[in-house]
């Protein structure tokens, strides 16, 4: 194998030396010391499915056109998929210079580019994800024994802590074996495997650091093993992003846009936009992209219209002790539509979703409904930044460091999909919420989540250890892994080739065609997506 790209969800150097000192990565510190390494810069917003695009593709959000988990046709939405990522993939790349790759495991790639090679897609795609070539995924699993994309348990499901462990290190095992019996049978140039885990330890166990020594020791082990079987001339190691506490607060957008005047809320619909509520299905192999309310659902929006709301029903049995019956009995799907929230098309600016870390404008002539005539436009935004770019949090804070136009981070044919407003919370330690919940500011939902900072390393032929790569950003690994290999990257690519590997220049690929994607059987358009963290 010429390079083998490890991929390390939310894996960052804070997390890398706790875990080196003591002593639970060994496989990982030798590639570090070995060769380089430094923090990798993530991309605005730093959060996995748009992030593994970008580092894929070598290009920003504007470019490839994915900017969260949810994409948007006019004020509804479905989750991502592959076809949305709309510029070419760092294999389809190496394709055209006759390389082979296997790709594991790696977010956002259902359904799958046909390629010279094999891949198995990851987080995002269905638990029996559509593999290239066809039959490859029953093969491993023949091979291996079991192969599974999503862990088998629902978070609320009454498993012990040591059973769910189990599961965790489990589907590490599954990725490393997949991605060694592939690279046997198929003899890539460029391998890509990438451990989720790594990330979903923190969300769904807060940070508990024995868990994460555990899904962590794992890893290692099978990055070992790779290191051991695959023979790669390069290693490289990347994550989407970092991890660390949020011991701050949570900034209510909306709430806020809705005090200022600019957001209307409502009662009833399908809530706001989110994967959570096609969790499930997804986990049982179901391929969907949306999520409407069955008639359950409806009634519940409807009888929220007239004051019977989730909030209400749980402020009552509270105050008799019996508020855990509405986390027993009330169906999360319910909670959804029955709660307040925004009324996108009556709305002037709104926060369509959190991870997206911005605001959206109702405009005239793009959105469906727009309320704010384009003249108004520059006006109304340049009116929220002014606003919001001195907001401080209860104890005297600044809430963001950066308040900016889109144009400060997005540019490309699909940049106007992205939020018109970017807000970039202070050092990450504050968390941002787009559900409207009665006060501006709270505890953070989540107590651990994503740093920008994540982490990239290499070691190996040609690999100069000499020079730093404290600068490098996401962009840059689909350049420097091209350029280690010895062949132009492409000239569409924001990135750099960082100074660890001779630049070979770039040169013009064959523009992204929407019809070379694959395409996704719709079998049956109902829930989507598993329960892996950023509730």
């Amino acid at each position: 194998m010429e390079a083998l790209l490890i991929g390390i969800d939310a894996g960052c150097l804070p997390v890398f030396d706790r875990l080196i000192e003591e002593d639970v990565i060994p496989n990982i510190e030798s590639i570090c010391d070995t060769g380089v390494s430094g923090p990798l810069t993530s991309q605005i917003p730093p959060w996995t499915p748009s992030a593994w695009p970008s580092m894929y593709t070598g290009v920003n959000p504007g470019k490839h056109g994915t900017f969260g988990f949810v994409d948007y046709d006019g004020y509804d939405w479905h989750v991502v998929t592959a076809d949305h990522v709309r510029e070419h993939a760092l294999w389809k790349l190496l394709e055209e210079n006759d390389m082979s790759s296997v790709v594991v495991n790696v977010p956002v790639t259902h359904p799958p580019d046909e390629i010279d090679g094999a891949i198995i897609p990851g987080f995002i795609g269905p638990e029996h994800p559509e593999s290239h070539p066809k039959g490859i995924l029953d093969e491993v699993r023949e091979e291996i024994g079991e192969y599974r994309v999503y862990p088998i348990y629902e978070r609320e499901d009454d498993w012990p802590d040591s059973r769910k462990m189990d599961e965790y290190t489990t589907l590490v095992r599954m990725r490393g074996e997949a991605f060694r019996y592939l690279d046997k049978r198929f003899e890539p140039d460029f391998g890509f495997v990438q451990f989720q885990k790594p990330d979903t330890v923190f969300h769904e166990f807060h940070g508990n650091w024995e868990k994460v020594k555990t899904v962590y020791e794992e890893t290692d082990r099978q990055i070992g093993l790779l290191l051991e079987e695959c023979d790669a001339k390069r290693v490289f190691i990347a994550s989407d992003h970092g991890m660390g506490p949020y011991e701050k607060y949570e900034f209510r957008m909306n709430e806020f846009l809705k005090d200022e005047g600019y957001a209307v809320a409502t009662q009833g619909g399908k809530g706001m936009p989110s994967w959570n509520p096609i969790r499930n299905q997804l986990r049982e192999g179901q391929d969907q992209e949306t999520w409407e309310p069955g008639v359950v659902e409806r009634l519940a929006a409807v009888a929220a219209q007239h004051g019977v709301t989730p909030s209400r029903i749980e402020g009552g049995l509270k105050t008799v002790g019996l508020d855990r019956i509405v986390k027993q009995y009330l169906p999360e799907n319910i909670a959804r539509t029955a709660s307040e929230q925004v009324d996108f098309p009556e709305s002037k600016a709104y926060m369509r979703a959190r991870v997206e870390l911005g605001v959206r404008i109702n405009l005239e002539g793009r959105e469906p409904d727009g309320i704010v005539p384009e003249s108004e436009y520059e006006s109304v935004r340049s009116d929220i930044i002014e606003q919001l770019t001195p907001l401080t949090t209860p104890d005297g804070e600044p809430m963001f460091d950066e308040v900016v136009p889109r144009e400060e981070y997005y540019h490309g044919p699909y940049a106007e999909n992205a939020v018109d407003i970017v807000t970039v919370p202070n050092n990450f330690d504050h968390f941002l919420s787009a559900h409207l919940l009665g006060k501006h500011f709270g505890p953070p939902t989540e107590p651990w989540n994503h740093k920008l900072d994540g982490v990239f390393a290499a070691m190996g032929e040609g690999i100069d250890d000499s020079v730093s790569v404290e600068d490098a950003h996401i962009y840059d690994v689909a350049p420097t892994i091209m350029a280690a290999l010895g062949v132009p990257y492409s000239d569409r690519m924001d990135g750099r080739v960082l100074p660890i590997v001779d630049d070979p220049g770039s040169t013009a690929y064959p523009e992204y065609n929407s019809d070379d994607a694959a395409g996704i059987e719709d079998d049956d358009v109902e829930d989507r997506l598993a329960d892996l963290g950023y509730l």
